[in-house]
């Protein structure tokens, strides 16, 4: 079985200048966790699930430092510290959005995606045509695809 024939046509998206509470009130709304951020040219640019939104509440992890002559010397490297910060303080889409998105085509069977699903540990996919956003899947979509068969 094809993965364009398990998939939601009807997806909804956002795009990166919209807000996170924008995103908060889509995934209440339409009862979903995620929804994949696109561009002008419905491309998909990445994707806002509850995760992203849940880490905002996270205990920020500040760096090991010590400090010499009013100096702080960090021992590890500060830039996850950075894009925590950046990502718990998100008011636009880009700023909280997971920007390595796995597509698939929608020509891919459904062994493909759910091999990508379990080994990535990935709950929706993307599902594109020539780049281009078409459908979603979600693994949720595929066991009402196997209790069908």
């Amino acid at each position: 079985m094809l993965v364009k024939e398990i998939m939601n046509r009807d997806v909804i998206t956002v795009t990166e200048e919209n807000t996170v509470e924008d995103v908060i009130k889509l995934l209440l709304e339409h009862n979903i966790s995620g929804v994949p951020v696109i561009n002008e040219e419905k491309k998909v640019v990445g994707i806002v699930t509850e995760g992203d939104i849940i880490f905002r509440s996270k205990k920020l992890q500040i760096p090991t430092y010590f400090t010499i002559l009013d100096s702080y010397i960090f021992l590890e490297s500060t830039k996850n510290f950075e894009n925590d910060l950046k990502k718990m303080v998100a008011y636009k889409v880009t700023d909280i959005m997971t920007k390595k998105v796995f597509t698939v085509e929608q020509e891919a069977t459904i062994e493909d995606i759910a091999t990508l699903m379990t080994t990535k540990k990935i709950n929706r996919i993307p599902i594109v045509d020539k780049g281009v956003l078409v459908g979603i899947v979600s693994r949720r979509d595929i066991i009402k695809a196997y209790a069908k068969e």
